[in-house]
């Protein structure tokens, strides 16, 4: 069994990576480190891929940039894989507005260069695509919410479990962060539907875990515990830092997309994330992490919060579960901050 993962140096690319390798595949790895560029030095994943290149035994690795669909063909032909999950993207929310056309030709044109090659190569072949609740816009923000002392929550019926697929994508801001993976989101979907292809859009909160390069401009909770145990001085942006999120541990969506290759469907679109029991605030993160650690944030309030951003967002998991009843998120909140400590008080 072969698998390409793009991305392959970021957190879920190598969090699937070393699942696959324990599985026994042979994994075609493909990163030109384009967040060193996107982030500076503090954001380069090479020391993630020197790490897999040592320690994976089924593992090769491409310098490629998704952008290039010659050498993306090249790669199609030449191994044929059986199954592609699409890790590879400009990550970030913010940055995304000061480099709008490198933003949209990673995650639109790169998304539908590997599209094509499936489409043309592997048209068999599952693929998963890692897209973004992002892609609602700021939709979540038009929801009924109400205030509790250290967060948000919402107050409608519908939405009491948290954002489900049926919220509108349409008559918000996006950021350009947003559309560009929606765009590629939308092209995911239109070549399973004309195609026939086999592929789902993860539309994930908050993924995260211990290998995670994060930065100020991408990575919610792991730069929180990165500032704290690195003494770094940590911003809150808008809404008195209530704002909420659900984290998702990297190796329960690496657990999810080994399903989809096991049970593929055509088409599909999911929201991914922890769900109500993983969501906490950045005050209640801070609060959790402060207790582990034993150390005080160094912290500033910015009043105004970041264009498009969500003031409330937590996953309704019902319509991954009824399509995979086997899969449940497996690691708490608890848990990941536990790890991802552990993983910064190493680097």
């Amino acid at each position: 069994m072969k698998i390409l993962i793009t991305g392959s140096g970021g957190l879920i690319g190598s969090e699937l990576c070393n699942y696959f390798d324990n599985l026994n595949y042979k994994i075609i790895g493909i990163d030109n480190d384009q967040r060193k560029l996107f982030f500076g030095k503090n954001g380069s994943v090479n020391w993630k891929i020197k790490e897999l290149k040592e320690n994976l035994k089924n593992y090769t690795h491409h310098n490629i940039d998704i952008r290039d669909k010659k050498k993306l063909l090249y790669i199609f032909k030449k191994f044929k894989p059986d199954a592609i999950a699409h890790c590879a993207a400009q990550p970030s929310h913010d940055l995304a507005t000061k480099i709008i056309f490198d933003d949209f030709e990673v995650n639109t044109l790169g998304t539908l260069n590997l599209l094509d090659c499936i489409h043309k190569i592997v048209p068999k072949s599952p693929l998963v695509f890692l897209s973004t609740n992002k892609v609602y816009g700021d939709n979540p923000n038009k929801l009924p919410i109400k205030e509790l002392s250290k967060r948000w929550e919402f107050k409608n019926d519908l939405f009491k479990r948290g954002i489900n697929e049926s919220l509108s994508i349409d008559h918000c801001t996006h950021s350009f962060f947003g559309a560009s993976k929606l765009s590629a989101d939308i092209y995911v979907q239109e070549y399973g539907n004309y195609f026939n292809l086999n592929c789902c859009s993860l539309r994930g909160g908050c993924l995260t875990g211990p290998s995670h390069s994060s930065v100020e401009l991408h990575g919610f909770l792991s730069y929180l515990v990165k500032a704290n145990v690195k003494n770094i001085p940590y911003k809150i942006y808008g809404y008195k830092g209530k704002q909420v999120r659900d984290n998702i541990h990297s190796k329960d969506v690496c657990r999810f997309i080994e399903a989809f290759f096991e049970s593929p469907k055509k088409a599909q679109v999911y929201n991914l994330g922890g769900g109500y029991q993983n969501s906490c605030s950045i005050l209640e993160a801070m609060d959790l992490i402060e207790k582990k650690t034993k150390k005080k944030f160094t912290f500033k309030h910015v009043k105004q919060n970041r264009i498009g951003d969500h003031i409330c967002y937590y996953s309704d998991l019902s319509k991954i579960k009824k399509h995979y009843p086997k899969w449940d998120v497996s690691i708490t909140l608890d848990e990941i901050i536990e790890q991802i400590i552990y993983g910064w008080s190493l680097r």
